[in-house]
């Protein structure tokens, strides 16, 4: 599938790919998607400060590495894992621009390590940050009352309908602790429905730059 790295309204760049037209992360805004919504309306929504993240879909690390980024502001000690089928190449990965954009010049040993550690194993890119990354498909996902909250970031419903199932869905929540909260960039109504299927309490939230509308899942047991 041939892929192209693209600049998005907000000046970062992400990764096209051309055949189904579908980005790694919003064409009107890489950077603004990814504090706008796992971290201003997912992140922030957590109580405390010792967080665990399984990130559904690593690929280019920006959502990772913005992560990192609030957990140097805001004193958060962060376990993350990120489940990515397909990772990214290291030089795809190092051609965007995220350090200059995110204005974080002194953490581009950071970003780079995100990228350079071993998948399969939990590695300490700070002594407040673990990051593990694990090369599976979704649907082999199987974790179990792990983790507070989830970015959830595949491909849009519109390519890989298959990602946004009830299957899916059901790994996440009991994948999450009790009172676990899931954050999405999708507001679909089809969508909605596999969560409250699977248990979820769904709220919609503002959407970022060029969407109106996004959604959280909340783990109610």
């Amino acid at each position: 599938m041939e892929r192209k790295i693209i600049t998005t309204l907000d000046g970062s760049t992400t990764i096209q790919l051309v055949n189904w037209d579908e980005c790694y992360h919003s064409k009107n805004g890489a950077v603004q998607e990814a504090q706008h919504v796992f971290i201003s309306n997912g992140l922030y929504l957590l109580e405390g400060k010792s967080v665990s993240v399984l990130e559904i879909g690593f690929g280019t690390g920006l959502n990772a590495f913005v992560t990192y980024l609030e957990s140097q502001k805001n004193n958060y000690s962060i376990d993350y894992v990120g489940v990515e089928a397909y990772p990214v190449k290291e030089d795809e990965a190092f051609a965007m621009n995220y350090v200059e954009t995110l204005d974080a010049s002194q953490y581009e040993n950071v970003f780079k390590l995100m990228h350079q550690c071993s998948w399969e194993e939990r590695n300490e890119i700070s002594p407040d940050f673990f990051l593990t990354k694990k090369q599976q498909l979704f649907q082999e996902i199987d974790f179990v009352n792990q983790f507070d909250i989830v970015f959830f970031d595949a491909f849009g419903y519109q390519v890989q309908p298959e990602l946004w199932s009830t299957e899916i869905f059901g790994k996440m929540y009991m994948a999450l602790k009790e009172k676990g909260i899931l954050v999405t960039y999708a507001a679909r109504g089809v969508v909605k429905r596999s969560l409250l299927e699977v248990g979820f309490q769904v709220k919609k939230m503002p959407g970022p730059p060029g969407k109106r509308e996004m959604m959280v899942g909340f783990k109610s047991v």
